[in-house]
């Protein structure tokens, strides 16, 4: 086995103190209570395809009316009343939603953004999400 020069050395550091710094966001992440839904947004791209830098007024926008996300945890009462969902769950953990524009209460972790919304804010499970998007 080759021995790793001081480059290699350095980036691999580097790439461990990363991941570490990324598990402690992780674990600052709030977790859902009750009927609530957990949903990571997707990342807005800084620059529109042509390469021109996108204002930081457009890129709080596209993150507002942001309208698919990947869901990442559930209340223990997300979708428990059978009344309401007499088929069962409308998404589980690892699908990409649909969603209202404004819905949910929006919160940032690291550069990560989030939402907090109901388990009936949920409009539809997307199977490719980089071919949707919001119409203007």
């Amino acid at each position: 086995m080759t021995e790793m020069t001081a480059l290699e050395i350095k980036r691999q550091e580097k790439i461990e103190q990363e991941e570490v710094a990324q598990e402690k966001l992780d674990a600052l992440i709030p977790k859902p209570v009750g009927y609530r839904v957990l949903v990571a947004l997707p990342n807005v791209e800084e620059t529109f395809d042509g390469g021109i830098v996108k204002a930081a007024k457009t890129l709080r926008d596209e993150y507002i009316l942001s309208t698919i996300g990947l869901v990442l945890d559930m209340g223990e009462q997300a979708y428990a009343d059978e009344s309401r969902f007499p088929t069962g769950p409308w998404c589980k953990q690892g699908d990409y939603v649909m969603f209202r524009a404004n819905t949910g209460t929006r919160f940032k972790v690291g550069n990560q953004e989030y939402r907090l919304m109901n388990d009936d804010s949920i409009e539809a499970v997307v199977d490719d999400p980089s071919v949707i998007a919001r119409a203007n």
